[in-house]
């Protein structure tokens, strides 16, 4: 299928490797010019040598933290008329909740709502003028179904949810769409640190933890960053323009519920 949107300028955060990287790719085979973004600048380069080298598209990197001001101004400046945002970050590592200080929530609550706030409110104005815009929210399966140990990652997702839901329907009419992917579980360097953390937590074994995780999937398997990243251009396409306001569960029928 043709996307209908190659030609147009793209940021994909935190995307050097994992759910951002496939996102990346995935526009720039569409023939969208990407901007990626990542805090090791090595990494980084490598990773947008090779998604040029296998789309053929124009692929920019820049590095640094896009919980940053200079992190988030760096971008803009690297793609000032984005007509695709898609917002993605690390989460706090698992915790117990009664561990977390003011300090830990702050900087989760500033990583995982605040950041991805302030570059929709960067780039908005622009794709209303263009009327055409996407906006991506990488969140997580959390958010509906919690999991111990991530509360601060849940919460502050929920948040940005809630937060752009409102935007999304004041925007809709200039053909700009607000939409959110809740990933499950999918084999990324994040799940086999998060499973590290969570196993020490319960104290069990690694690799009783992920067994045991992968079992309670219907589809008996993490997911392949390379289904989320296709699932984002879908979202991010010409054709997905009344699709908004929407919270798009990947996660292998784990969440168990018929709505």
């Amino acid at each position: 299928m043709d996307l209908g949107i190659a030609g147009r300028k793209a940021i994909v955060c935190a995307s050097s490797r994992g759910l951002g990287r496939a996102c990346a790719t995935a526009l720039a085979e569409a023939g969208c010019e990407v901007v990626i973004n990542g805090l090791d600048e090595a990494r980084l380069a490598a990773t947008a040598d090779e998604i040029a080298k296998a789309t053929g598209a124009k692929v920019i990197p820049v590095a640094g933290d896009v919980g940053s001001e200079a992190g988030r101004a760096a971008l803009l400046a690297a793609c000032p008329s984005a007509d695709i945002l898609v917002n993605n970050n690390s989460g706090p590592p698992p915790k117990d909740f009664r561990q977390l200080s003011r300090d830990a929530m702050v900087s989760g609550l500033d990583a995982n709502m605040m950041t991805p706030i302030l570059l929709v409110q960067q780039v908005i104005d622009g794709m209303i003028e263009r009327r055409f815009g996407r906006i991506i929210n990488i969140t997580s399966g959390s958010v509906k179904m919690p999991m111990t140990g991530l509360d601060l990652s849940s919460g502050a997702r929920a948040g940005l949810t809630s937060f752009l839901s409102g935007v999304a329907r004041q925007v809709a009419e200039s053909n700009v769409t607000i939409n959110n992917i809740l990933p499950g579980a999918f084999d990324t360097d994040r799940l086999k640190s998060a499973g590290a953390a969570q196993a020490k937590m319960r104290g069990i074994s690694y690799d009783d933890l992920q067994a045991a995780r992968r079992q309670s999937i219907p589809a008996k398997r993490f997911g392949n960053p390379e289904e989320f990243g296709k699932l984002c251009a879908f979202l991010a396409s010409a054709h997905a323009g009344y699709i908004t306001g929407q919270n798009m569960l990947i996660d292998g029928g784990a969440y168990p519920s018929a709505f």
